[in-house]
């Protein structure tokens, strides 16, 4: 299966690596074409239990396939998402902005990336 997941990550289709290139640098961090159970999912935040799925149009076909998978997943305690590939590259930011807020949520309303701490501060001279 690790090695399935490693052809899958070389093998990335557009939507995953718009998204990936958006993610990649939040916190917590994000793993492609992770091993779960007999599964590969496409996306996943292990801190937030929080898998990804992204679905072209072979998924018309294979609705209790997916549903199956879902169930798998969320028995072992993952909230699993479903964006459609044609979703994702018309409009990349928002589901940037969903999964992060869905990641969040997971982990109990944190913010996934902390704001800074300093940004718009001025600085007053400290004597004087």
């Amino acid at each position: 299966m690790v090695d399935r997941a490693r052809s899958l990550r070389r093998e990335a289709t557009e939507a995953e690596r718009a998204l990936w290139r958006l993610l990649s640098r939040y916190r917590p961090s994000f793993t492609r074409q992770l091993v779960i159970d007999r599964y590969i999912v496409d996306l996943a935040c292990r801190a937030a239990k929080l898998a990804v799925e992204f679905d072209g149009g072979q998924h018309h076909e294979q609705v209790a396939y997916d549903a199956e998978r879902t169930a798998v997943l969320e028995g072992l305690g993952w909230k699993v998402i479903r964006l459609w590939n044609s979703d994702v590259l018309a409009n990349p930011e928002g589901a940037a902005e969903y999964i992060l807020s869905e990641a969040a949520e997971c982990l109990g309303g944190t913010h996934p990336q902390p704001l800074p701490s300093r940004e718009g501060r001025v600085r007053r001279p400290r004597f004087g």
